[in-house]
């Protein structure tokens, strides 16, 4: 059965619409894999001589067992908000008669197999093997070794489960920052020392081997929880609401003010309030509004003038960008049903240019205040804001004509990156770098003035001739319209 399950994992990876742009990515993620692992293997290298040297007084393996609890700590922050259990499509399999268990331990068994759990290993072996070179007891060293690639498969269950409990709730990363953090300062403030615990608990492995029946235990009652969580999801009807809730229902009478596409602009409003993942969208509109505050108040970015362009698109850009660069995967859910229905595509695409571009309009004028820093602030984030209308709304409409990856609506905003593809990596280069790039060209050869002018003068270009680019734009999409329903169907 675990062959036939891995059999139709890679007939579902070869198949799928998406399959040119994943093999992209993995390339990409590839170079950074080997980057982190000849990090930590140079780590596990250097390690015994860089503090036999630094601590010629004490025992290297001791120093190290010092520092597991901050490792453990950061390990646990890094997989919650990159790390996510392995799935397959199993509705499919629900109609079969395959074991429900088989499913859910070929799935948790796969994570096991996660790069995050093979990376601590190419720090961990060298350094284990240097210390039985040097005359450690080989059976005390490999005990450790092996406690620690325990510990490391604890974490990874342990992520799953605290994923699993805070799936529902908004801004699920606050409660983990608050809990790490409440350990971190309770061990810097020497409260409770976390590090001597952890130490002493490794220390104790180390000379006593019986002591590693301890995490193994927890490591199978964690794998036993998970077990349990997963299969009590583990049916067709899972995914159904338990409540009603009532919905509030906006005043949005004022979009008729903008004709035929306001129905569109009704339902993209309704959309974004009324789900979790769109909701973060307007949640970001804070954050991208007081961005500037990092950095203006501190005298050394005064003297950079070419970085009040970059702040200037990313402030009055930020709803642009982050609810722009997956559209129309927004609509992935219902994208069938919407294509088969009388309607114009450039109606359809105009409405969200019309939101992006107010937007940009209402982010540039609550940003005014930035003037209390220098008037080439606001002068930089007028041009910016010319330049987000003109060039970055269309550009970013056209990047969503090759989004092939489906959104489910209801799943949690916080650092999900469901939908993500190689479009949303490469449009960052048109919509940041670029005019970074050109603003500090023109600054450097004739003047901050001059270079505000161009980029403003980009945007009003791309502002008159709009409606070229919208149909450019629109013909892309009808080109594509079949590929992007075959692709969403293939996500479901």
């Amino acid at each position: 059965m675990i062959k036939h399950f891995l059999n139709l994992e890679w007939k579902s990876f070869l198949r799928s619409a998406s399959f040119g742009k994943s093999i992209a990515i993995k390339i990409l993620m590839g170079f950074l894999a080997l980057y982190f692992l000849a990090i930590f293997l140079g780590l596990g290298l250097i390690l015994y001589p860089a503090l036999t040297k630094a601590f010629p007084e004490r025992n290297p393996l001791e120093i190290v067992n010092e520092f597991l609890f901050y490792w453990i700590l950061g390990d646990l922050l890094f997989r919650f908000f990159f790390q996510k259990l392995p799935v397959m499509s199993v509705k499919s399999l629900l109609v079969l008669p395959v074991k429900r268990k088989q499913v859910v331990n070929f799935v948790l068994g796969k994570s096991v197999l996660s790069f995050f759990n093979f990376l601590p290993l190419f720090a961990i072996v060298p350094f284990g093997v240097t210390l039985m070179v040097k005359g450690y007891p080989v059976s005390s060293v490999l005990m450790w070794m092996l406690a620690l690639v325990i510990v490391t498969l604890i974490i990874n269950f342990l992520n799953f489960i605290i994923e699993s409990l805070s799936a529902e709730t908004e801004l699920s990363f606050l409660p983990i920052l608050a809990f790490s953090g409440s350990l971190f300062a309770l061990n810097f403030f020497n409260i409770i020392s976390f590090n001597n615990i952890i130490a002493n608990a490794f220390n104790a492995i180390y000379n006593t081997h019986f002591f590693i029946l301890i995490p193994i235990l927890i490591l199978m009652g964690l794998y036993l929880f998970n077990f349990k969580i997963l299969r009590q999801k583990l049916f067709l009807d899972s995914g159904l609401k338990k409540e009603v809730k009532e919905v509030e229902v906006a005043n949005l009478n004022w979009t008729k003010n903008f004709g035929d596409i306001a129905p569109f602009m009704q339902l993209d409003l309704k959309l974004i309030w009324r789900n979790k993942r769109t909701k973060s969208s307007v949640f970001m509109l804070i954050i991208g509004l007081l961005y500037g505050l990092f950095f203006y108040p501190q005298p050394t970015y005064q003297n950079m003038p070419w970085f009040f362009a970059f702040i200037g698109v990313f402030t009055t850009g930020i709803f642009l960008i982050n609810f722009g660069q997956f559209i129309p995967a927004w609509d992935s859910g219902y994208y069938k049903l919407l294509m088969s229905q009388n309607i114009k595509y450039q109606q359809y695409l105009q409405s969200k240019f019309t939101l992006m571009a107010l937007s940009v309009v209402i982010l540039f004028v609550l940003g005014i205040p930035y003037v209390f820093f220098g008037w080439k602030i606001l002068l930089a984030h007028f041009a910016a804001a010319i330049y987000n209308i003109g060039v970055n709304t269309h550009v970013i409409l056209y990047g969503g004509s090759f989004n092939r990856k489906k959104i489910d609506l209801s799943q949690k905003a916080a650092f999900n990156y469901q939908g993500t593809g190689a479009v949303q990596w490469l449009i960052g280069i048109p919509l940041l770098i670029l005019p970074l790039l050109i603003f500090t060209l023109f600054n450097f050869l004739i003047g901050f003035e001059w270079a505000c002018f161009l980029l403003a003068v980009l945007g009003i270009i791309g502002i008159i001739f709009h409606q070229k680019f919208m149909s450019i734009i629109t013909e892309k999409y009808i080109e594509a319209k079949y590929r992007m329903i075959d692709a969403f169907n293939q996500n479901d």
